[in-house]
């Protein structure tokens, strides 16, 4: 198998890492619009397999020439603006495709390309991340595990520093765009039944972890729940996604929105005008950029009646590989995603969410194979 990977930052580097020591991949090609990058990450992902080249994936038809190389799969890791593109693309050279997703509309337009896939005879699928991504086959093989249907399905899912630091007591695991895009847009979520819009930052509750965790919070954030609100319709009754925090995160979050910091609108401010949001995300990146490491939560429960299945995840990475704890969860469920892909386990061709197309508990345990531990827990 032959995979090509654009992008080589923590998340596309650590895919190329995952797919260069995977059964059957005989070359990975990195692709970044740094060459420099690409070969720096190229060597902290090992000798051997992995090959970088520069690559513009704004230049459309140079993502084109690249994906028409022989490749079996391509996986997505820059910015999720430029996926559609992608996705394009890869449809147009005859490649399945996948990316870590993250913003709703984006991947709206991607599934648009259900039936050019299945032309093609490709597979498209968006959003496999960490949430969105991972949490979608686990909630999808809980249901199975009740028969199909369930009374509720609650996701929660969060990112957070070993050693919180007030008075937000977080640090960037992520892109601080995709952060305050998930505090800032609606959720969609199901309530009796129904899709709903729900507003981020909403329905505090509380909630508790193993140690050191203890007592944190969890809220609902946008995007997290991605497709399954629509895929989960008529299946569930109740199904909401919240992100994890320390206590008294999301207070301090809510307070800096309301006064307008995540408004993208110029505003005039002396004889200049900036839009709010920048000077969010350039304070973000000041005070919440550290070397301590991190650690990713997840709980999934379903409840149909008296029964009920439940996925817990935590994940501390890999500090003696330089591997964080959001970088194996969110770039090796993509890579299994990727592998699959790429040696034929998914069998169904187009535009397609992960929970209507994987396998959810071969993809399990592709995810177990990388020593991501979910723990299950029935009742009931």
């Amino acid at each position: 198998m032959r995979a090509l990977v654009l992008g080589a930052g923590m998340m596309g580097r650590a895919i190329a890492y995952d797919l260069a020591r995977a059964r059957g991949v005989d070359e990975v090609v990195l692709g970044d619009i740094s060459l420099k990058a690409a070969k720096e990450a190229a060597r902290w992902a090992g000798p051997g397999k992995i090959r970088p080249v520069r690559v513009d994936v704004a230049d459309g038809k140079a993502v084109r020439r690249l994906m028409s190389g022989g490749f079996d799969v391509a996986a997505g890791a820059v910015s999720y603006r430029f996926n559609v593109a992608l996705a394009r693309e890869a449809i147009r050279a005859g490649v399945n495709f996948c990316d870590l997703g993250g913003n709703n509309t984006v991947v709206e337009k991607e599934l648009a390309l259900d039936a050019g896939a299945i032309a093609a005879g490709v597979t498209v699928v968006p959003d496999c991340g960490l949430a969105p991504g991972l949490v979608q086959p686990v909630a999808a093989r809980a249901l199975e595990l009740l028969g199909g249907t369930a009374d509720e399905l609650r996701i929660r899912v969060g990112g957070l520093p070993l050693n919180p630091k007030p008075p937000l007591n977080y640090k960037l695991v992520f892109s601080p765009e995709g952060l305050v895009n998930e505090y800032w847009e609606p959720a969609l979520a199901l309530r009796n039944g129904k899709p709903v819009e729900l507003e981020s930052l909403t329905e505090l509750e509380e909630l508790e972890f193993p140690p050191p965790f203890g007592n944190l919070e969890a809220f609902v954030t946008s995007g997290g729940a991605s497709t399954l609100p629509r895929t989960m319709l008529g299946k569930v009754r109740e199904l909401d996604y919240k992100t994890i925090r320390y206590p008294g995160h999301c207070a301090m979050m809510k307070a800096m929105l309301w006064l307008g910091l995540g408004d993208t609108r110029p505003v005039k401010v002396g004889a200049a005008r900036l839009a709010p949001r920048e000077l969010l995300l350039k304070l973000l990146r000041k005070r919440l950029t550290d070397d301590d490491r991190d650690a990713v939560l997840m709980r999934v429960t379903a409840r149909k009646g008296d029964r009920s299945v439940r996925f817990q995840m935590v994940d501390e990475g890999e500090p003696e590989r330089g591997i964080t704890a959001m970088m194996r969860t969110t770039a090796f469920p993509a890579a299994a995603v990727a592998w699959m892909l790429g040696s034929g386990r998914i069998a169904r061709k187009g535009a397609l969410p992960q929970e209507s197309c994987l396998p959810a508990k071969e993809f399990l345990g592709e995810v177990a194979a990388r020593c991501i531990r979910i723990e299950k827990r029935t009742e009931g």
